[in-house]
Formats: structure tokens, C-alpha cells, sequence
């Protein structure tokens, strides 16, 4: 529905006029990116659909992201950006033994991501000298892993797959000068990666106690399904 309301307003536009984007070629920006929410699936295989549905929820992600904008015509500017985004939490989402009894150990869950995103933005017509608003789409590769950290033990993924997604923005780039914009972006998508990992030893000295792991590998889902938001600082060249 999202991605239809963002088609809509860009027809919606389609009959302005539009601006010039100030003879400038190329913008290269700096920025900061929250995510609003991304979840992990701890058993994403497994036959019970509650478990298989179950997910560890990481909030209020914040990290960098650079990109390059080229002006293809004077409405049509194609983009390439990056980001790097690592977020982690504690929770209690491993069972294992501690002599003949399960315990739940606390364990430092999360992922790592590395999109690199192509787009397609048109200028919209209401756009001013000063004021440049973008409405973009596009498609993105996603590199991943999951990272998780207890007591003594390491873990490695073994296998991953690189995800494959689409995305769609609204970005608006205020003028301070005519080669330095302060550049804000909304962008929907929904980048989704799968990962098996190995612990590095079954017996892990956690807490003082020695613990014992149900399994050797595991399998889990990285879904990065929040809103974005960007803040940044572009150079127009």
C-alpha cells in the first residue's frame, strides 16, 4: 500500500514544471540513518509456526551511509549509496545445559548488514532553486550476518545467502550554497537474509559455569523491515 500511495503522488506531480538542478552534475553525501525497527528469527525452521514466527526485536538503529548521484537529464538522477549497520542486544534466547539441567543463558543477539542500493529519482516539478525534492525507487544487494557474543564462545556463519530487495524514497536537499545542500530522506524497504552459524567449542565457561550447547549450528532470519530516515550533507560538484 505504501509503495502505491508513492506512485500515486508522483503522477499526481507529473503536470508542473519543473526547475533547474543548478548546472551540477554530481552530489556526493555524508550521512546519518535510523531505522525504526529490525527483527530476528532465532528458529525459522522450525515445524511449530509459533516458534518459526517467534522474533527478537532490535529497535532504534542508527549508523552511516555514503552515495553518489549522477544527473542524467534535468529531472532524471541515478544514485548509488552504502551504508554499514551493526546493532546488538542482550537477551535470553539460547537454552542449554548446565549439568543435568536446561538454563536460559543471556546472549548478545544481533546482525550485521551492507546494502548497496541503485535508484532512479525524478525531480519533482515543485522543486525550487533552493528546495530540490527527489521521489526515487530502485533495487538493492544485501550482504549480512548474524553476530552473536557470550561467555568464551565464538561464532562464525557458514553459510549466508545475499538477499535481493527493492526500496522507494522521498528525499528533499535544502541549498546552503549552490555546491552544499543539508539533504533529509524517508525510504521504505524490507531487506530479509537467511544464516547458518557454527559455535566454535559445545562446553563455553559462561558466568563462572561451564555450560553445555544443544547444538553445534543454528539458523537464523535477519528482516530489516523499519522505516529509514537520513540526515546528511551533500556536495554538488
Amino acid at each position: 500500500m505504501k509503495y502505491k500511495i508513492v506512485i500515486l503522488l508522483l503522477f499526481a506531480c507529473a503536470s508542473f514544471s519543473s526547475a533547474q538542478f543548478n548546472g551540477k552534475k554530481f552530489a556526493v553525501s555524508v550521512n546519518a540513518v535510523y531505522t525504526t525497527t529490525a527483527k530476528i528469527y532465532l528458529s525459522p525452521n522450525s515445524s511449530d509456526q509459533i516458534i518459526r514466527n517467534s522474533f527478537f526485536p532490535l529497535d532504534d538503529i542508527v549508523n552511516p551511509s555514503v552515495d553518489l548521484k549522477y544527473s542524467l537529464t534535468d529531472q532524471i538522477i541515478l544514485g548509488l549509496g552504502t551504508e554499514y549497520m551493526k546493532e546488538t542486544k542482550s537477551g535470553k534466547n539460547l537454552t542449554a545445559f548446565s549439568g543435568n539441567q536446561t538454563v536460559a543463558v543471556d546472549v548478545e543477539d544481533g546482525f550485521i548488514l551492507i546494502p548497496l542500493e541503485f535508484s532512479v529519482y525524478y525531480k519533482l516539478p515543485f522543486s525550487t532553486e533552493k528546495f530540490k525534492f527527489l521521489m526515487g525507487g530502485g533495487a538493492g544487494l544485501y550482504f549480512g550476518e548474524h553476530v552473536r557474543k557470550f561467555g568464551d564462545a565464538e561464532v562464525s556463519n557458514v553459510n549466508r545467502k545475499t538477499a535481493y530487495g527493492i526500496h522507494v524514497m522521498l528525499t528533499m536537499d535544502y541549498l546552503i550554497k549552490p555546491y552544499l545542500s543539508i539533504r533529509g530522506e524517508m525510504k521504505f524497504r524490507d531487506p530479509q537474509f537467511s544464516v547458518t552459524s557454527r559455535y566454535n567449542k559445545q562446553q563455553v565457561n559462561y558466568d563462572g559455569k561451564t555450560i553445555t550447547l544443544a547444538q553445534e549450528t543454528f539458523d537464523s532470519k535477519i528482516n530489516v523491515d523499519g522505516v529509514t530516515f537520513l540526515t546528511g550533507i551533500a556536495f554538488q560538484f
